[in-house]
């Protein structure tokens, strides 16, 4: 039975777990000592457990969950099973971004305990006599607060780089809002864009690119290098695609309404084709395809070989462990305070369980994250959507902004604050990103509930939104056909086979246009009348009504798929003030000394809006940088 997936926890003492409280008064009563079996519903599907007992103890779960997702289903069955063991109780948190898998393997366990005669109230039931524990202290070179993407980035650059590090995480598991990413990253890569040939279209784009009246020096020098370039392209009579970090950069400062700091985003571009092969020599592996993720603007979206964000956070977390005692992590453990001695900031306050943890650093790292699920300040800092009350976000729960108002606190400076990013793609239900079938740019199209476009699917992301919340309902259907997913297989970045997500009700399907407009429930002649329109445009016979440019296949292989998808709130652009160098600055714009940030706690690299699969790298990019700085400033100090 338990063949997929399969976790096996033992005994607390024998995972190393302390501070074990006295166990829940049903225990008085004992257990009737066996294995049983339990089952659930979880996010991905049916849950099963495997509950041993002895007479007085819970002694292992054994979990089988082969539809959960991976980096996230896992981790929950991890940290939920190894609670309930260390606590013996069934009064355990969720976990955050991934709480259907959560709810799913706690009701398995109970289903298995009651079966066993247990009183499941009573193991559900909050104990008010835990222990106290002691407060800590700590003493390390460098101190990460958020254990997310951008976090772990900066430990590992740290660790490299001769120093050691405490990371605190608040949350029960790393990966932040990064675990529930897609994974689209977005960087030059001269070998995989060898394999795409250039449409002559698109030179004109870039001349133009070339051609705009400079804002500062920066970007003088950058439109007057990527001009050289594409001469020195033209006259090669190349035909594979053109990229370079230059139009990476040039795009970005574009695509962000030329709101971002020119400096910073050519540091994020440059960064971004470096740590394509920083990330392979950790064991990183990326597919050799490269794609245009929605709202990327050009062909250099690559994604990595396990699912979502997993390949770097588990290459992180693989080489933090092998660090000993130079890494560590403690989960559960909220920041609450920087220290600051004399200007410079030397520490960390933190709460763990109830305890004071105290870190004593010579340099710290903010990687927070943004705050995105702290809606007072979504509607405190907008100044662009003006209606953003109760919108479901992307974003883990864990995204509040504790780090932009800590630094506040200290001292720091923030810029871009009303810059908050909406996407068209959002759940329904959640606001997150299941179920979105979205994968390529070139190959979908984007209908209202009348069954007609109303936008260019290739367009920045802000004006995808625009065009959905001018609709009627602001709702929206994103519609594939077998050209993405010729078999129910075939999975979304999400890693949800699209034959899930139509077993689950997230998608709809039909062998022909028909059938899909009446699962739609849209009209079936428009919707008929919508696709006929877009394939001509797909096969030259016409320009598209809307302006998009990026084609690939006609829409006319069933069968067909549609996704219903809202507005969410997916990124804020805006956050703590940084250097080139990752380096935090305050009011008066000097740099406040031993802070660093990076992710999106930090503000003004994307602008007024961010690019489709740049988000991923910059948390590579700047916590490259920041664990190299603080590293540094650390053995200096």
């Amino acid at each position: 039975m338990f063949s997929k997936k399969c976790i096996t926890l033992v005994l607390a003492a024998a995972l190393g777990i302390s501070h074990i409280g006295p166990l829940p008064n049903v225990l008085a009563q004992g257990y009737t000592p066996g294995n049983y079996e339990g089952q659930a519903e979880g996010f991905g599907g049916n849950v099963a457990v495997e509950v041993t007992l002895t007479e007085d103890r819970i002694v292992s779960i054994d979990v089988d969950a082969p539809n959960e997702t991976a980096g996230i289903g896992d981790t929950a069955i991890e940290s939920i099973t190894n609670d309930v063991i260390e606590k013996q109780s069934l009064n355990i948190d969720v976990v955050s971004g991934a709480t259907g898998s959560s709810e799913g393997i706690l009701a398995a366990i109970a289903a298995a305990l009651e079966s066993s005669g247990a009183d499941v109230d009573a193991l559900k039931a909050k104990e008010d006599d835990a222990e106290e524990l002691e407060d800590e202290e700590l003493d390390t070179d460098v101190v990460v607060i958020g254990a997310g993407g951008a976090g772990l980035a900066a430990a590992v650059s740290a660790v490299e780089n001769g120093a050691s590090v405490v990371i605190l995480e608040k949350m029960p598991m790393v990966g932040g809002s990064t675990i529930i990413a897609g994974g689209q990253y977005n960087a030059v890569d001269q070998n995989r864009q060898q394999a795409y040939e250039m449409d002559p279209a698109l030179i004109e784009e870039i001349k133009a690119l070339t051609n705009e009246e400079a804002v500062n020096e920066t970007h003088e020098r950058l439109m007057g290098e990527v001009a050289e370039q594409i001469e020195e392209y033209e006259s090669s009579n190349s035909k594979h695609l053109f990229d370079s970090p230059q139009l990476h950069a040039l795009q970005t400062f574009k695509g962000g309404d030329y709101e971002g700091n020119i400096e910073l985003i050519e540091t994020y571009a440059l960064g971004a084709e470096e740590t394509v092969p920083w990330l392979e020599s950790l064991g990183v592996e990326f597919e050799d395809e490269i794609a245009i993720v929605t709202g990327a603007l050009w062909q250099r979206t690559h994604q990595f070989v396990k699912p979502l964000v997993t390949g770097p956070l588990d290459a992180y977390q693989a080489y933090l462990e092998e660090a000993g005692d130079d890494a560590q992590i403690l989960l559960n453990t909220s920041a609450k305070e920087l220290i600051i001695e004399d200007g410079k900031v030397v520490g960390v306050i933190a709460e763990q369980d109830g305890r004071k943890i105290t870190v004593n650093a010579d340099a710290t790292i903010l990687a927070t994250g943004g705050f995105a699920r702290n809606n007072e300040m979504v509607v405190e800092f907008d100044e662009i959507w003006n209606d953003l009350e109760g919108l479901g976000s992307t974003n883990a729960v864990s995204a509040t902004g504790d780090g932009i108002n800590m630094a506040v606190e200290a001292g720091a400076n923030l810029v871009g604050m009303e810059f908050i990013q909406l996407l068209p793609v959002g759940d329904p239900e959640t606001g997150g990103m299941q179920g979105n079938i979205s994968k390529n740019a070139a190959n979908q199209i984007f209908v209202n509930n009348e069954g007609k476009r109303f936008v260019a699917e290739d367009a920045r992301r802000d004006t995808l939104t625009a065009g959905l919340l001018e609709q009627e309902d602001q709702e929206m259907w994103i519609i594939h056909d077998a050209h993405e997913y010729p078999d129910l297989e075939v999975k979304n970045d999400f890693n949800e086979s699209i034959g899930q997500l139509v077993d689950n009700g997230k998608v709809v399907t039909g062998d022909t246009i028909e059938e899909l407009a009446e699962a739609m429930g849209v009209d079936p002649n428009n919707l008929v009348e919508t696709v006929n329109d877009y394939n001509t445009v797909v096969a030259g016979e016409k320009a598209d009504d809307f302006g998009k440019t990026l084609l690939q296949d006609p829409l006319d292989q069933g069968p067909f798929y549609a996704s219903l998808r809202v507005p969410t709130i997916h990124h804020t652009m805006g956050g703590v003030e940084i250097t080139t160098q990752a380096e935090v600055k305050d009011e008066a714009g000097e740099i406040i000394p031993g802070l660093y940030a990076c992710g999106e706690v930090t503000g003004g690299i994307h602008g007024k809006n961010r690019l489709g699969g740049n988000a991923i790298p910059d948390t590579v990019v700047f916590g490259r940088i920041s664990g190299q700085n603080a590293a540094a400033f650390a053995k200096q100090n």
